[in-house]
């Protein structure tokens, strides 16, 4: 099984001022250590009375935001809960919400209420020749691909489909990964999920400089493709899913920035691996989670590549 590489657990000290506690926090947050200096600092943040209040005053206080962390110094942007356009408000009839009672309402929006979690297992390719036309699997692509669906198979999940590009690479891992997959596997080739020029990176790369045009056209249909395969279950969905979709690190990239609602344009501020997982989670209430990017550990040194 899959599983988050960290679990972290932070001791709290409890002081009975919130100045201390202040402080504090803000310690543990930007790594200093405590110990017997820390506990002085925070003995001496007692005594100070004013100077200490100014000190943590410094940082300053956003009620709107319900964190004393983030203000003019450490802006912030707020989550999007509706970054889908399948919050349940949006998905019901709002003519007949107006005219609806108080009980039929809440009836209503509890059935537009999604109920299942989506697991969405971004692979990319295999490494290819890039010198061919086809740009088919090199024999490594081959082995990655083999071993990217040993290690799904090793998983034990039931995945609902696999999805794949219509590119000859994606295509031939997403057979090979289907070899290690039960027989009755479902299986679905999508054009739409080809590679392309995403979206103008910042800060660009000396080496890879599309034409506008290319952002232009391959990104809107990079663009249709995220809001076609990612997002939150169907009110349908009754059970959580398991997805596999075969695609490039392009688009993978730009569906994590997106799903993460990141900035767009660092998406190629990430590398991913031929044969790499990324296992995207979307929650019934649309909260987006990312249990691992790019992950190889799958592969002994001698096969990793990021071709």
């Amino acid at each position: 099984m899959l599983k988050p590489c960290f679990d972290v657990s932070v001791p709290v000290v409890c002081i009975s001022l919130l100045v201390n506690m202040t402080v504090l926090t803000r310690l543990l947050r930007f790594g200093a250590p405590l110990g017997a200096a820390g506990v002085a600092v925070l003995g001496g943040s007692y005594y100070l009375g004013t100077e200490a209040k100014l000190f943590v005053g410094s940082f300053g206080s956003d009620s709107s935001s319900g964190s004393s962390y983030f203000n003019d110094k450490f802006p912030r942007g707020k989550w999007d809960a509706n970054w889908d356009s399948r919050d349940p408000m949006t998905m019901i009839n709002e003519d007949e919400y107006e005219k609806a009672d108080e009980e039929t309402r809440k009836q209503m929006l509890e059935k537009a209420k999604p109920k299942a979690t989506r697991h969405i297992f971004l692979i990319r390719h295999g490494q290819y020749h890039m010198d061919s036309d086809k740009k088919n699997l090199t024999e490594l692509g081959r082995e990655q691909a083999s071993m990217t669906g040993q290690r799904l198979a090793k998983t034990g999940l039931k995945f609902n489909i696999v999805t794949m590009s219509t590119m000859t690479r994606a295509t031939e891992t997403a057979n090979l990964i289907l070899e290690k997959l039960p027989l009755d596997q479902v299986a679905a080739s999508d054009s739409i999920l080809e590679e392309g020029a995403p979206y103008p990176p910042e800060p660009p790369v000396a080496h890879w400089r599309p034409q506008q045009k290319k952002f232009f056209s391959q990104g809107s249909r990079i663009e249709a493709a995220f809001r076609k395969y990612i997002h939150r279950a169907s009110v349908r969905q009754k059970e959580d899913s398991y997805e596999v979709i075969v695609c490039h690190a392009n688009v993978i990239r730009y569906f994590i920035c997106r799903a993460l609602q990141f900035p767009p344009e660092g998406w190629l501020r990430m590398s991913l691996g031929n044969g790499s997982i990324t296992w995207l989670v979307i929650r019934p209430n649309g909260n987006v989670s990312i249990r691992s990017i790019g992950d190889i550990g799958h592969f002994p040194q001698a096969k990793v590549s990021f071709t």
